[in-house]
């Protein structure tokens, strides 16, 4: 017994020792700068190919028009990439595509030929006969432009990707799209569908700001138009924006 409260001591003290060893921080290594020159990156994926869904809205829209539903816009690109050659993980991103959006209005009829008015007009026919479905469509074919950060360049797939830039498209397209005519109480009345097709309200060209995180292909995107959607004077100065999902690879 003695024995064992001469050794207990000696034992603690031991283990303190070893604790205080296995706890001591281990010598730092020095971060080796990467020298890129020496990486090779002309076959990387990094967004040759971009696919947008998101949702499409109108900012300084007036209350008068009664917008509904989930608007919703869809852009699909082909993009050249190039990194910069003294710190590759930022690049340039350009390319082409187009972008295709939609606009769906509650109970609203909209004269998008103009041949009773000089203006674009949304007129509220909740009181009367109505479409029940009515959606105003524009594509534009676009140039998007990039600057790119990925934070391994070497494999963007899996690393974290922030691009901001800006597009600009022509337009080639503007309709609308009614379907199943009604009355006031619902009741439909004929079931069947009015297309028109004009561009005589809207602009030609788009201007827009834009913007997108991502992680490896998937990611969100935004949108803002900063130039008028509807011809200046012909109707009311809304700005088309987005928010949405970006598929993105190759």
């Amino acid at each position: 017994m003695k024995k064992l409260f001469t050794l207990l001591p000696a034992l603690v003290l031991f283990m303190s020792l070893a604790a205080q060893d296995s706890t001591a921080p281990a010598p730092q290594t020095p971060a080796v700068k990467r020298d890129w020159s020496q990486v090779n990156l002309s076959n990387r994926p990094n967004d040759h190919f971009m696919i947008q869904l998101g949702y499409n809205g109108w900012s300084q829209k007036p209350d008068t028009i009664n917008t509904r539903g989930l608007s919703r816009s869809f852009n699909m690109y082909f993009m050249f990439d190039f990194p910069f050659k003294t710190s590759p993980r930022f690049s340039v991103g350009i390319g082409a595509g187009f972008g295709s959006d939609n606009v769906f209005f509650d109970k609203t009829d909209i004269d998008i030929t103009g041949q009773n008015n000089n203006t674009l007009t949304f007129r509220n026919v909740a009181d009367t006969n109505h479409f029940k479905k009515l959606k105003i469509n524009t594509t534009f074919l676009e140039i998007p432009v990039e600057l790119r950060f990925a934070s391994n360049p070497v494999t963007p797939n899996r690393s974290w990707k922030i691009a901001i830039g800006g597009k600009v498209g022509t337009l080639v397209s503007a309709y609308t799209k009614a379907k199943n005519f009604q009355n006031k109480s619902g009741g439909t009345i004929n079931a069947f569908t009015r297309k028109e097709k004009a561009k005589r309200f809207f602009n030609g060209t788009r201007l827009a700001v834009t913007g997108r995180v991502s992680y490896g292909i998937f990611g969100i995107y935004g949108m803002y138009q900063i130039n008028a959607f509807v011809k200046e004077g012909m109707g009311p100065d809304v700005r088309p924006f987005q928010l949405g999902l970006t598929l993105s690879g190759l």
